[in-house]
C-alpha cells in the first residue's frame, strides 16, 4: 500500500506540469552541435584593443542541418568571460537564426558558435556520482537518486513555469519545496511518524525562511540583481519580479540542509523511543536537542562554507575595496543574507522537530494502548 501510495503521489506532481505548460506557439530553432574542421586566425588591426578574428570551417553534427558545412566568423577579444577560442577537432554549440520568418533551408539561417560542448564532462561526474549512491545506500540511494530527479523535475517543470506564468516566485519555491519535501523525506524514509515529523519540521522551518527572505529583502533594500544572468534575464523577461525570484533561490538553497536537520533529529527521537518507550515527550524533546545542539555547528558551516565558496572572488576582492563599501555591496549583501536566513532556519529547524516528534511519538504510543 505505501509504495502504490509513493508512486501514486509521484505520478500526481508530474502530471502537475501539464497545468503550466509553457506556450506552446513561441517557436524558434533549437541549438545544434557541431565541430571544428579548420582555423584560421586573422589579426583585427582596427580594433582598439588587440584583438583576433577566427575563421573557422564548421560542420553541424545534430539536428536539422545535420552535415551542413560552413564557415563562420568568430572574435576573441581579450575578455576571459566572453571569449572562445576555437581549436580544431573542438565540439562546440551552434545557435541557429534565420534570415526570414520562414525557414527553407541551411540557405535561410546563419550559424554561430556560442560556447564549447561541456556535457560529456557532466554525464561522467553524473555517471560517477549515480554508481557510487546506488552502490553505497543500496535501495535507499536509489530512492534517494529518485528523490533528485523529482526535485529537479519540480523546479523544472512545475516551478519554472509557475513563475514565468506571473505567480509570486516565493510561493512558487514554497509550493515545490513542499512537494519535494514530503517526496524525499517519504520516499527515502518510508510513511511513518518519524518521516512525518521530518516532514512538518522542514516545512515550518522553509516557512520561517520564506518570511526572513522578504523582512531582509525589504529592510536591506536588496535589488535582486546578484549577477549577469539576473541582467539577462530580466531584459529577456522584465515583467518578472527579481527581488521575489531572489527569495525564492534562498528558500531553495536552505532546503537540502533543512530536510536533513529535519530527518536527523526526527531519527534520533525515533530511536531512543525504541530503546525505552517509557520517556516523557520532554525528555524525548530534550534528547533530540542534544543532538540537534551537536548538527547546528557543523550544518550552519557547512551552509556558511557553500555560500563562501561560490563568492569566493567577492571575497578576493574586498582586499582591494574599502570594508565600509565592500559590505553594502548588494551583491556582497545578498550573499551574506543567504547564508545567514539558511543558517537560521537551520536553527529553528532543531527545536521545531524535536518538538514535532517528540508529540507524534507519544500519540502513536497512546494510539496503539488504546487500540490494545
Amino acid at each position: 500500500m505505501k509504495k502504490f501510495f509513493v508512486s501514486l503521489f509521484i505520478f500526481l506532481v508530474f502530471c502537475v506540469q501539464s497545468v503550466f505548460a509553457l506556450d506552446a506557439t513561441i517557436k524558434f530553432l533549437p541549438s545544434a552541435k557541431g565541430i571544428i574542421h579548420e582555423v584560421k586566425n586573422v589579426e583585427n588591426s582596427n580594433e582598439k584593443v588587440d584583438a583576433i578574428k577566427q575563421i573557422a570551417k564548421l560542420e553541424i553534427l545534430t539536428g536539422e542541418f545535420k552535415g551542413e558545412v560552413r564557415e563562420v566568423e568568430n572574435m576573441v577579444g581579450g575578455n576571459p568571460f566572453y571569449d572562445i577560442y576555437l581549436k580544431k577537432g573542438m565540439k562546440v554549440i551552434v545557435h541557429i537564426e534565420p534570415k526570414d520568418e520562414f525557414v527553407v533551408d541551411a540557405d535561410d539561417v546563419d550559424f554561430f558558435v556560442t560556447d564549447i560542448q561541456r556535457v560529456n564532462a557532466l554525464w561522467l561526474l553524473v555517471a560517477i556520482f549515480s554508481g557510487l549512491i546506488v552502490l553505497i545506500g543500496r535501495k535507499k540511494g536509489l530512492r534517494a537518486l529518485v528523490s533528485i530527479v523529482a526535485t529537479i523535475g519540480l523546479i523544472f517543470s512545475v516551478m519554472m513555469p509557475l513563475i514565468l506564468n506571473g505567480v509570486c516566485p516565493i510561493f512558487a519555491a514554497l509550493f515545490v519545496g513542499v512537494l519535494s519535501t514530503a517526496l524525499t523525506i517519504y520516499l527515502v524514509a518510508g510513511i511513518n511518524y518519524k518521516s512525518t515529523s521530518a516532514v512538518l519540521g522542514t516545512i515550518v522551518s522553509l516557512l520561517i525562511a520564506g518570511v526572513l527572505a522578504c523582512l531582509v529583502l525589504k529592510i536591506a533594500h536588496l535589488t535582486g540583481f546578484v549577477n549577469e544572468d539576473n541582467m539577462f534575464l530580466h531584459s529577456v523577461r522584465p515583467d518578472l519580479n527579481m527581488q521575489g525570484i531572489l527569495a525564492a533561490a534562498i528558500i531553495l538553497s536552505a532546503l537540502g540542509a533543512l530536510m536533513d536537520v529535519g530527518v536527523s533529529i526526527a531519527s534520533t527521537i525515533n530511536e531512543v523511543y525504541m530503546t525505552d518507550s517509557t520517556l516523557s515527550v520532554r525528555q524525548l524533546f530534550k534528547s533530540g536537542m542534544n543532538v540537534g545542539r551537536d548538527i547546528i555547528g557543523t550544518m550552519s558551516n557547512t551552509l556558511i562554507l557553500v555560500y563562501l565558496g561560490a563568492s569566493l572572488p567577492l571575497v578576493l576582492l574586498s582586499s582591494s575595496i574599502d570594508v565600509q563599501k565592500f559590505f553594502n555591496l548588494n551583491q556582497v549583501a545578498t550573499e551574506i543574507s543567504s547564508a545567514l536566513i539558511g543558517s537560521i532556519a537551520i536553527l529553528a529547524c532543531v527545536p521545531v522537530t524535536a518538538l514535532i516528534s517528540a508529540n507524534l511519538v507519544r500519540k502513536r504510543q497512546t494510539f496503539t494502548n488504546l487500540n490494545t
